[in-house]
């Protein structure tokens, strides 16, 4: 089983983390959203460092910024992003415990990994961890697909990737990996069972969220 962080794994921003870039940025919500992921990826494949990468949002948007606010920023942002989707997180353990090999296959940053690897201790859970700055690759680059699925011992037929992007769906089913577009527990149960899996693994269960994995364990 292989699994997206963002969005899969981790919940909804931390909107107090958000707020705090604005603040220290001083750069509008609107134009920060446009310059946010107008280098995200560059961020994400390597490109940029987490400190590289807040210089160029704040050289756009016209701002000289001291080294120890870029790093704020860089630290501000991965704060945003270290959170935990409890049922998810559960279901993915409960997967392991069954006997299966779980991974994590997430386009992120140095600073952002450092934040999750340091404040969400079942990270450390999974068999495969697979960050795209560490192989300047990131999704949908089908070689960093090839490269979990190497890194597991398994062939494609054998894996299910689930995203909330659909482009990085259609990249896994274009190598022939079987892949769900993750909108919710609901719709993930129906897609399991869809595909026949329920006999063969543990479905998920939003009740799960009280099963003792915390929003955030720091």
């Amino acid at each position: 089983m292989i699994f997206d962080f963002g969005m899969v794994l981790s919940s909804e921003p931390d909107q107090a983390a958000h707020a705090e870039l604005l603040r220290l940025s001083g750069i509008p919500a609107e134009q920060l959203d446009s310059l946010y992921w107008k280098y995200r990826h560059a961020y994400d494949e390597g490109a940029l460092s987490g400190l590289s990468y807040w210089r160029q949002i704040a050289s756009d948007a016209g701002l000289t910024l001291d080294e120890a606010r870029i790093a704020e920023l860089a630290e501000c942002d991965a704060r945003m992003w270290t959170t935990a989707n409890p049922a998810m997180v559960h279901w993915a353990l409960t997967l392991k415990a069954s006997g299966l090999r779980i991974a994590i296959l997430s386009n992120i940053g140095d600073v952002v990994q450092i934040s999750l690897e340091r404040h969400l201790r079942w990270v450390a859970d999974f068999d495969v961890r697979v960050w795209s700055h560490q192989l300047r690759l990131a999704k949908p680059d089908p070689a960093i697909y090839a490269y979990t699925l190497r890194e597991l011992g398994v062939a494609p037929a054998e894996a299910l990737f689930i995203d909330d992007r659909e482009v990085n769906i259609e990249s896994a089913r274009a190598m022939g990996i079987r892949a769900i577009h993750f909108t919710g527990i609901a719709a993930l149960k129906e897609e399991l069972l869809a595909l026949g899996l329920a006999a063969q693994v543990p479905l998920p269960d939003e009740a799960a969220a009280s099963a003792g994995i915390d929003h955030r364990q720091v």
